[in-house]
């Protein structure tokens, strides 16, 4: 059986789509019984402290009435496909991570412009 080392299973990651690391995630908790998702929610806040205050992470929180034209942006900012970016549209979650602040800041204020509620971390 091969084995992956830490890096190579991040790179890999790093390839994937949305929607192929919420497969990846489901597949795990059915094969482990664990949540690997739990697993990262506590260990981000010892990642957020490493990061410096020079980059930011666009966190969408809610889509709201106009979801359509939040997934356009969406689509736009990071080349998501229509399916992967309607499940962020519909999920929330990370937009773009570690990008710097005044991208962010754009990126932010284009999602509320079309009715999303959005965070910077």
């Amino acid at each position: 059986m091969a084995k992956f080392t830490k890096d190579e299973f991040i790179k890999g990651l790093k390839e994937m789509t949305i929607l192929e690391v919420k497969e990846l995630v489901d597949a795990m908790k059915e094969e482990f019984g664990v949540d690997p998702s739990a697993v990262a929610v506590a260990a981000a806040p010892a990642a957020v402290e490493e990061e410096t205050s020079s980059t930011k992470t666009v966190v969408l929180k809610d889509a709201g009435a106009a979801k359509i034209g939040v997934i356009k942006i969406i689509r736009e900012i990071t080349g998501l496909g229509l399916v992967e970016a309607k499940a962020v549209a519909d999920n929330g979650g990370n937009v773009k991570e570690n990008i710097p602040t005044e991208e962010a800041n754009e990126i932010k204020a284009k999602l509320e412009e079309a009715g999303a509620t959005v965070e910077l971390a």
